[in-house]
């Protein structure tokens, strides 16, 4: 069993687990050790972990709830927690997982915000095309919204990762998964544009085989691509709050509108799990009641 003390040589063992064996993204593996942190801090970092109860779990999640933690980020660390937990078994350093049962906060079904077809007409129309970022601009819109892109996603494409005769793009999503996605006429025009105009700056080293860059030579960052996207939204006149999240929300919405399968729209969006693509049948079946209200004669009579 684990001795208590050595907090920092048991967290390089879970890192390394988390890499190596369950093949978490970079962001995803820092959120689970922040996780691990924040509770190895409120335990103290010389803790025994085999004496943890389900008890001391509830307490500190409580102490979270007191703090103001919203309950998705309650979530959320108590999902690294178990990881742990999970992890401290499978090496047989503990004797017993005391996450086991503990439930996390409840949550309310989140319908993410989409833009109209209209909407997004109208922002790829406030592109200024005259502008040395503009066909740039134009091509960061069409993929985020055609092929349903993750803004990381997006920042790490890889010119090489395009086959321009098959018109699909090979994308490297959550946990090093890759998913191919088709291109569309437009988005292949706009790409084959960027890369031959003199809009796309020189490359600088080890950054030759991006595909969006900006003025010196470099990746773009996830705070530009909102940026960009904000901007075009407040210049088509868009009152909605949006992120470039919403233009990935909407590429899956119009898909199930269109009526395409949602198992296509689960391996179109990467996601590992149906239920987190199901989402949108909520979303459209909230849509669809609006209408029903907003236009049946039965209830303008009301």
């Amino acid at each position: 069993m684990m001795a208590a003390g050595d907090y920092a040589g048991l967290r390089r063992r879970y890192e390394a687990y988390l890499m190596l064996e369950r093949g978490l993204a970079d962001n995803t593996r820092r959120n689970y050790l922040s996780d691990i942190d924040r509770f190895a801090d409120y335990r103290g970092r010389d803790c025994d972990f085999n004496a943890v109860t389900p008890e001391d779990i509830e307490t500190f999640l409580a102490d979270l709830h007191d703090l103001g933690i919203a309950p998705r980020s309650q979530a959320r660390v108590l999902s690294g927690i178990k990881s742990f937990f999970k992890f401290l078994r499978l090496e047989r350093l503990i004797e017993t997982n005391p996450t086991l049962l503990i439930d996390g906060p409840r949550l309310g079904r989140h319908l993410p915000d989409v833009l109209s077809v209209e909407e997004i007409d109208d922002m790829i129309a406030a592109i200024d095309m005259t502008k040395a970022e503009g066909l740039r601009n134009r091509a960061i819109i069409e993929m985020l919204y055609g092929c349903g892109l993750r803004v990381s996603e997006l920042v790490n494409l890889e010119i090489n990762s395009i086959n321009f005769d098959e018109q699909i793009v090979t994308v490297v999503g959550k946990g090093n998964k890759e998913r191919v996605v088709p291109l569309s006429d437009i988005s292949m025009a706009l790409i084959r544009e960027y890369l031959r105009s003199d809009e796309r700056p020189d490359a600088r080293k080890g950054e030759e085989n991006i595909l969006f860059l900006n003025r010196r030579g470099r990746r773009l960052t996830r705070v530009m691509i909102f940026y960009i996207v904000k901007a075009l939204a407040e210049a088509a006149g868009i009152k909605k709050v949006i992120s470039p999240h919403t233009l990935r929300h909407s590429f899956a919405t119009h898909l199930l509108e269109g009526g395409a399968n949602l198992r296509a729209i689960q391996q179109m969006l990467g996601h590992e799990s149906i239920s987190t693509t199901e989402i949108y049948i909520h979303l459209d079946r909230t849509r669809l009641r609006d209408e029903i209200l907003a236009f049946h004669p039965r209830n303008l009579k009301l």
